[in-house]
């Protein structure tokens, strides 16, 4: 809108050409908001409210007599009430650059009051304080002008070469660096043991995992030896069994042979001898038959003689016969058989020897006929 004017967030707006609200002031102050001014009848100026900024380097002497150069830098700013705007915009509203000059020669001449109060060990290690008393002395008339200071950081103390400050400083950096050599000592020998427990540490799991490895290659080797072995274990075993298992049947069969053998072999061959030697006895026995026949020239007696004989050969017989393997298949029936063929044997054996007789001794009949007829 035209005649409507707003200053920055940072500026205070000064308004001339009118009447003041507050005494004493010849103009109007305005912040934050805006506002109408009349084209011609008023004037408007712009005062900054930014931070400002002022260096300050002195040379100062100390209560000692030791000259030192301060290097220090000051934040300040053009206070927030009307007042201290209006006090600064009649200082600096034409020139505001004058407000750095302004007050690097105030806290200069601070600056310089104070470290004179002071030594040079104060000034070196009560940075701090020797700020607050340089801010507090210039407090008062730095708002005097309108302005308000936020900070004082002296940023360095020289003694200019003179080697005050370095030879104050040697006790503590000898004293620093015999810490810092102990430390170093103490670190490095701190290193030292935490590098040998490493190695110790190290070669001890070095030592734990070649017993482990070791312990499982002699695991696998023996589980493999195993397994390599248990082939030909079980091969052995089932030869072991197939042996065993054929020399049990070769003994079986063996015994069956022999049986066989004894069946068929022997038990034939006794009967055999024994039959040879019931022949023989009744060859024997006809002989003497015929031996008694022929001395009685009697064919009663000898027929007498043979018939009682028979018990004897029929009892010869069925004891040869006793050793034999004879098997009766049909009981009381089969024994009968066998008792009937033995019989029957030595009736054919008496009937044998009979005959035999007459053939050889064919005048034993004569008598006998005679005797028959």
């Amino acid at each position: 809108m035209f005649g409507y004017r707003v200053p920055a967030p940072d500026e205070a707006m000064l308004i001339s050409g009118g009447k003041s609200s507050r005494a004493n002031t010849p103009f109007r102050v305005v912040t934050g908001h805006g506002a109408f001014v009349m084209p011609i009848f008023r004037k408007v100026r712009f005062l900054t409210l930014a931070l400002c900024e002022a260096e300050v380097e002195e040379v100062c002497v100390t209560k000692q007599g030791i000259a030192l150069n301060v290097r220090a830098v000051i934040a300040f700013k053009v206070g927030n009430d009307d007042e201290s705007i209006v006090n600064a915009a009649r200082r600096f509203l034409s020139d505001q650059d004058q407000m750095s000059v302004l007050t690097g020669r105030i806290f200069a001449g601070h600056l310089r009051s104070i470290v004179g109060s002071m030594t040079v060990e104060e000034i070196v290690t009560e940075r701090q304080k020797l700020a607050l008393e340089v801010l507090d002395g210039s407090k008062e008339e730095m708002a005097k002008i309108g302005l308000s200071v936020d900070s004082l950081q002296i940023q360095s103390i020289d003694d200019m070469k003179l080697g005050y400050i370095a030879a104050m400083a040697a006790p503590h950096n000898a004293a620093i660096q015999r810490e810092a050599q102990i430390a170093q000592a103490r670190a490095n020998q701190a290193a030292a043991e935490a590098e040998q427990e490493s190695k110790r540490r190290q070669a001890e799991y070095a030592r734990q995992t070649a017993i482990v490895q070791a312990q499982y290659k002699a695991e696998i080797d023996r589980a493999q030896a195993e397994a390599a072995q248990a082939g030909p274990l079980a091969q052995a075993q089932a030869q072991r069994e197939v042996i065993a298992a054929q020399t049990e049947l070769a003994q079986r069969e063996a015994a069956l042979r022999q049986q066989q053998l004894v069946a068929e072999v022997i038990k034939p061959a006794e009967a055999e001898a024994e039959r040879v030697r019931l022949l023989a006895e009744a060859d024997a026995a006809k002989m003497k038959i015929q031996a008694e026949a022929a001395a009685s020239h009697n064919r009663v007696a000898l027929d007498r003689m043979m018939i009682d004989q028979l018990p004897q050969i029929v009892k010869e017989a069925a004891r040869g016969l006793s050793g034999a393997n004879v098997n009766i298949l049909n009981g009381a029936d089969g024994l009968g058989e066998i008792a009937a063929g033995l019989v029957g044997q030595g009736m054919s054996i008496l009937d044998s020897v009979r005959k035999g007789i007459s053939a050889t001794s064919p005048a034993l009949d004569a008598p006998g006929e005679r005797a028959d007829s």
